[in-house]
């Protein structure tokens, strides 16, 4: 299972821990439309910590569009959040809040207000009781460290079509090695054209994922669904999806990534150079300057026919520089919790699907 420590280190980790008391909290507030103290003061402190404040943000809370949150500092944060009541770590409550930290993930600018103030020391401590309560909750979180299940697998499309099981290649092979070439091409590219300076304003592809156009799944929480409609970076405020069931070979070869060291292994042993690509984006997420690997798809597909990402290695890793040699590092960036890539053209999701709509809060059943 995951550790305290192992949420506390992780961007999207210690974002979920937040979002899980202020969910909480809300239970517990009265029915009235307001927000809690604890969330109007997050509301300030992350503001005051955003990079785009007073830019790309306005700042304003209650039923009046003028009023303005009280003024609040990570110490102010951190006392509330010392006090806040710790409810049951139910699968509905983790998902909810899981669904916000990963919805809140950027790899192509700094983290925002929220991300900036969880990781403070003071809120980072306060956190503290908050990931030892989740580490020790039996139910609600056990799928997150389990491995690939074969059984319950759940491709998704999205109701316009997009960023789910779109078109695919007739064959995985050509398209990995398509792939390749293109981020061949984009590494000469963004070498001859690109300033080496990390801060100059460039932006290119900052994910690190395989391609999206191959078949990638997540497995099934019972009534609450694939866990795919719920846990999606950089969505598009999608609202109908439509999951296939997919028959998954009972003998895949499948590398499973848990955790950090599962990541930086596999990048040392199938490495791809993305420096010049990724440098401008992948400094402004981690701040680090320097050498940047990712795993070359097309080279893993040789020997395994599926990469899982687990829940527990999503929240602990994701966003983070992964140390992968000395002066070598790389990003997961763009991966969804639990997702799994398929390498092969063994894994084909089934013609009927399942109808899965947005309701107030939570996907349910559709039509």
């Amino acid at each position: 299972m995951i550790t305290p420590e192992a949420l506390l280190n992780g961007w999207r980790g210690r974002r979920f821990l937040l979002q899980l008391v202020l969910g909480a909290e809300a239970l517990h507030a009265d029915r009235d439309g307001t927000e809690t103290p604890l969330a109007l003061t997050v509301m300030s402190a992350a503001y005051d910590l955003d990079p785009g404040q007073g830019q790309m943000l306005v700042s304003f809370s209650g039923s009046g569009a003028h009023e303005t949150p009280p003024a609040a500092t990570a110490e102010s944060v951190a006392s509330l959040l010392e006090t806040a009541s710790l409810a049951d770590v139910d699968q509905g409550a983790a998902l909810r809040a899981l669904a916000d930290a990963v919805a809140n993930a950027r790899y192509w600018q700094e983290p925002d207000g929220s991300d900036l103030l969880a990781a403070t020391p003071v809120v980072r401590a306060a956190l503290d009781r908050v990931a030892r309560h989740v580490a020790g909750s039996a139910t609600g979180i056990d799928w997150w460290s389990a491995p690939l299940d074969l059984a319950d697998q759940h491709a998704v499309t999205w109701d316009d079509g997009q960023g789910g099981q779109g078109e695919r290649a007739p064959r995985a092979a050509d398209r990995l090695a398509r792939w390749r070439a293109d981020i061949a091409a984009q590494e000469t590219r963004a070498r001859a054209e690109r300033p080496a300076d990390p801060e100059a304003p460039r932006s290119g592809e900052w994910w690190s994922t395989p391609p999206s156009d191959l078949v990638h799944t997540t497995r099934s929480l019972g009534r609450f669904g694939p866990v795919g409609v719920w846990l999606v970076e950089d969505d598009m405020g999608w609202e109908r999806a439509v999951t296939h069931r997919v028959a998954a070979p009972a003998g895949a070869r499948v590398y499973e990534i848990d955790g950090p060291d599962a990541w930086a292994a596999l990048c040392r042993r199938y490495p791809l150079e993305v420096t010049e690509q990724k440098r401008h984006d992948w400094y402004r997420t981690t701040g680090r300057d320097g050498r940047w690997l990712m795993p070359d798809w097309a080279a893993v597909a040789v020997d395994h026919d599926a990469v899982h990402l687990t829940a527990a290695a999503y929240l602990t890793a994701a966003g983070t520089a992964v140390p992968v040699d000395d002066g070598v590092a790389s990003v997961i960036a763009g991966w969804n919790p639990d997702e799994t890539y398929w390498l092969s053209d063994d894994a084909r999701p089934e013609a009927d699907g399942a109808v899965w709509v947005l309701g107030d809060e939570d996907w349910v059943p559709g039509s």
